[in-house]
């Protein structure tokens, strides 16, 4: 046998015995991978958690018995429709003439009464009036998921089953504490709840009882929903006695790396670039920003940071640290932006 021929057959043997090897360690892999437990498996589970945490047993009868898988939930957070918008085809839409008359309607005639809940929280009507409408359209439009079976359907999909199943456990709590019975806890595919559309964390941190009956009902009860809404903004900062911004013009050649720069990020990086655009109203005039209609700004040392949501070609905005407050609330320039036009528009005078 000469020395190329063992070479070949030592090569082969090698070649054979190496994919022999993986393929037994493939076959070993996938026998000792665990399969996914079907969902009446994993709700059995977690309710088996759940008891360990002290929760009455006759309340969890209820709600695990109550609990479906919804295809439709797992399909919406899998397949978010990515719409291509600007500032100026979505204002109008979120923004209507029809919105704008309701909050208007709303706003006269529950005036007495927000008032009242501005002055102990120090929130400006007009803003929660139109978190309301934007959020839910004055209450009209909800959502129809039972709440925990949305937030377990999303748990068990898994993509961020740690946040769902704390999500879980605080709307349990919700229903521990008698603020909602099982059967009128709906809101959103994503759990997002009432009139307000808090996630359950949300409620737990910042529902308020605003007519004193005992119970937070953000879902019913108007009162408790402007309560809410205002200690939301009030937990964030909020300043009763400025506004959320301005429409600006900015002058020939400006440089756009005074703005905030786009892109997704965490909060704690997005308030740093926040902060890196932050100057003084007088400031932004030294830079040769004036007023939407050309004539020069107030002259005001209040801090104003410069956005603009659609890049150097779109609309351009100072905006104030109550700006930063709703972005707390949802982080999306056209989302607060609209907040804040319709805020406006709701007490300006009408011709």
């Amino acid at each position: 046998m000469t020395g190329l021929t063992w070479r070949r057959l030592t090569t082969a043997a090698g070649l054979w015995l190496c994919s022999s090897v993986a393929l037994a360690n493939t076959e070993v892999a996938q026998s000792t991978e665990v399969a996914k437990p079907d969902f009446a498996s994993y709700t059995a589970a977690l309710k088996a958690e759940a008891a360990t945490k002290g929760y009455d047993a006759a309340l969890l009868d209820a709600v695990f018995s109550s609990l479906e898988f919804h295809e439709r939930v797992v399909s919406a957070d899998r397949s978010q429709p990515e719409v291509v918008e600007t500032l100026n085809t979505y204002l109008p839409k979120r923004v209507s003439e029809i919105r704008i008359r309701m909050a208007r309607e709303r706003y006269q005639q529950y005036l007495p009464q927000l008032e009242q809940i501005g002055q102990r929280y120090g929130v400006q009507p007009r803003f929660i009036i139109a978190l309301w409408g934007l959020e839910s359209s004055f209450g009209r439009f909800m959502g129809t998921y039972s709440i925990p079976s949305a937030l377990a359907t999303l748990a068990y999909e898994g993509r961020r089953e740690t946040f769902f199943r704390q999500e879980f456990y605080n709307a349990l709590d919700i229903l521990a504490e008698g603020h909602i019975t099982l059967e009128n806890m709906k809101g959103s595919w994503a759990g997002a709840m009432g009139q307000s559309q808090f996630m359950p964390s949300s409620f737990m941190a910042y529902a308020q009882d605003g007519d004193g009956d005992g119970k937070k009902d953000i879902w019913t009860n108007e009162l408790d929903v402007f309560a809410s809404i205002a200690n939301y903004l009030k937990n964030q900062g909020w300043d009763n006695n400025k506004t959320w911004g301005r429409e600006v013009l900015l002058p020939a050649n400006f440089d756009p790396s005074h703005a905030i720069q786009r892109g997704s990020l965490a909060r704690t990086e997005w308030l740093k670039r926040w902060d890196a655009s932050e100057r003084s109203v007088m400031q932004w005039h030294k830079l040769g920003v004036t007023r939407l209609n050309g004539s020069a700004l107030p002259k005001s040392e209040q801090p104003a940071a410069l956005i603009m949501p659609d890049g150097e070609k779109g609309r351009a905005f100072l905006a104030y640290s109550n700006y930063k407050s709703l972005m707390h609330w949802n982080r999306s320039y056209y989302f607060v932006t609209s907040v804040g036009y319709l805020a406006d528009l709701i007490v300006a005078e009408q011709g």
